[in-house]
């Protein structure tokens, strides 16, 4: 590639003009400069032809069959043989032990003599068993005799007892029955209430209380209605004489 500049005669002919000078040394100095470049792109190679594109790499693969292995030949398993069976011990017959029948006799005399003393022992115990027995009964009868004996004594010696007391007893004259509990309605409770206390001298109670497995809303009707109760005194040796624990039970149902 070349650039050329041409000359004209007219430009040679007209004046120098300073600007112009200017102007051709810039003109030239680019003309210079493509001159190199296009001298070092050759230099490195450079060309206007395209790369040639390079063909795939195509890699062939074949498959290759293999014949199976052979089969490992069977081991034969071991044959267990059979021991022979052992031979039985006889064991030798003991020998029998030889008895002096001396010996022997002496042996059944001395068990027998041991028995008949066994004998006898019991026989003894039996004896003094019995002989305690006969004893205490004949001390038991003479016990009941001598107690007969000071009872009849007693009796014949002692004057005739007067009564210990009257034959009045404290019986009731009036009872009132208590007032059933307005709350003990309205909740449907019922119960029992036992009252202990003393009738005096003049049939009257004096100090009673509540005893226990009473219901609380029996308890202040129960007190009141016992102070209530009248009684004929008891009478002892022509004395009348105060009756302690005295018990009544007051019965509460809803009918």
């Amino acid at each position: 590639m070349t650039a050329m500049i041409m000359h004209s005669p007219t430009l040679a002919m007209a004046p120098r003009d300073t600007s112009g000078f200017w102007r051709n040394s810039v003109a030239a100095s680019v003309a210079v400069a493509l001159h190199v470049g296009v001298l070092a792109a050759l230099m490195l190679g450079w060309s206007t032809d395209k790369p040639v594109a390079e063909a795939p790499r195509v890699m062939h693969t074949q498959l290759v069959m293999l014949p199976p292995a052979p089969a490992p030949a069977p081991v034969p398993e071991p044959v267990a043989v059979a021991a022979p069976p052992p031979e039985p011990v006889v064991a030798p017959a003991p020998a029998k032990p030889v008895v002096d029948p001396q010996i022997q006799a002496q042996k059944l005399e001395k068990a027998a003599l041991a028995r008949k003393r066994v004998e006898e022992k019991k026989a003894e115990q039996q004896q003094e068993r019995l002989a305690a027995e006969q004893r205490t009964q004949e001390l038991a009868q003479q016990r009941l005799a001598q107690e007969r004996l000071a009872a009849e004594r007693a009796r014949s010696a002692a004057p005739a007892a007067a009564p210990a007391f009257d034959s009045r007893q404290y019986q009731p004259l009036s009872k009132e029955a208590p007032d059933y509990p307005e709350r003990a309605l309205d909740k449907n409770i019922e119960g029992d209430c036992t009252v202990e206390y003393t009738v005096n001298t003049q049939g009257r109670v004096e100090n009673p209380k509540v005893l226990d497995g009473c219901h609380p809303l029996f308890m202040r009707p129960s007190l009141a209605a016992a102070n209530t109760f009248r009684y004929q005194p008891r009478v002892v040796e022509g004395k009348p004489v105060p009756v302690p624990a005295v018990r009544n039970t007051f019965h509460y149902r809803i009918k």
